[in-house]
């Protein structure tokens, strides 16, 4: 279940983990952020159809996930991360990319996207149940308790997707549970829902979207899944109608990760969009 290249840089003083396959445009998929996500977890089925397609697939671990030294600026986790991943695509040195980000990696890379003086080089984004007001809500908390064990972690899964098959499959779950198991990674995604006492406003979740959208100048494509319960109903088509140059996806009979719920379809509409718009903008 892995990508053809793993490799590690030394970023900012950080241990920074890097999957990659193929050669061509490059294409920067950033990964979700629930207990054991990393860039295997979220895009090694993918990457090779990437690759297969002309693309050079880069999939580097969030500082804190992963291979991934685990750090967490308990000032402004947010903020070092994505300034940390910038640093990362420059170190790679790949020039303007196709950007790709589910779930936390999506709603990071619209933050970035949407700032006066973005730190990522996108000509194209994809944001897979990504931005949009992410609420404090019941199936939110139930991912958040997790106690490292196996059936937790199929607990976790059948909370983030619709059907419950990959929850079921034995072998899916007991490699997601290995994953969650890097030293370090349970604290690191554990630190979101800290708040400090007497803080109700603390934690990442249930806070106002400030996301200035309306900046994103970049194509952008959104893939949402209609059951997703980690979002309210509509929010992709609120966040699509801000951004000047959108295309919207829902799949129906789906969750949050569409990319691993419906990996065919997904993959397809990818590298439709990629074929689209990302080859369009590196010719003009």
């Amino acid at each position: 279940m892995t990508a053809s290249g793993s490799r590690f840089l030394t970023v900012d003083g950080m241990r920074t983990h890097i999957l990659e396959a193929g050669s061509g445009p490059p294409v920067v998929l950033l990964h979700s952020g629930e207990y054991g996500a990393c860039a295997e977890s979220s895009w090694s089925s993918l990457m090779p159809a990437l690759a297969e397609a002309g693309y050079h697939a880069v999939a580097p671990d969030w500082l804190g996930f992963g291979r991934t030294d685990k750090v967490v600026d308990f000032a402004d986790p947010t903020g070092r991360r994505m300034r940390h991943m910038a640093a990362t695509v420059e170190a790679l040195d790949l020039g303007p990319a196709a950007f790709v980000g589910n779930s936390m990696g999506g709603t990071y890379l619209a933050k970035d996207l949407a700032q006066d003086q973005p730190g990522f080089r996108a000509t194209t984004a994809v944001l897979v149940s990504g931005g949009g007001f992410v609420p404090d809500n019941d199936a939110r908390r139930t991912i958040l308790d997790y106690d490292l064990t196996e059936a937790g972690m199929a607990r976790i899964l059948r909370t983030l997707m619709h059907s419950a098959d990959l929850a079921d499959d034995a072998e899916y779950v007991r490699w997601r549970h290995r994953l969650s198991l890097e030293p370090g990674a349970w604290q690191c995604a554990a630190s979101a829902r800290l708040r400090p006492p007497g803080n109700e406003g603390g934690g990442e979740f249930g806070k106002a979207d400030a996301t200035r959208y309306e900046n994103i100048t970049v194509p952008t494509l959104l893939v949402a899944g209609a059951d997703d319960p980690l979002r309210l109903p509509g929010y992709a088509d609120e966040v699509a109608a801000r951004i000047p140059d959108a295309e919207l996806l829902v799949y129906p009979d789906c969750g949050h990760i569409p990319n691993i719920e419906h990996p065919e379809r997904f993959r397809d509409d990818l590298l439709s969009f990629l074929d689209r718009r990302f080859r369009k903008e590196l010719s003009s």
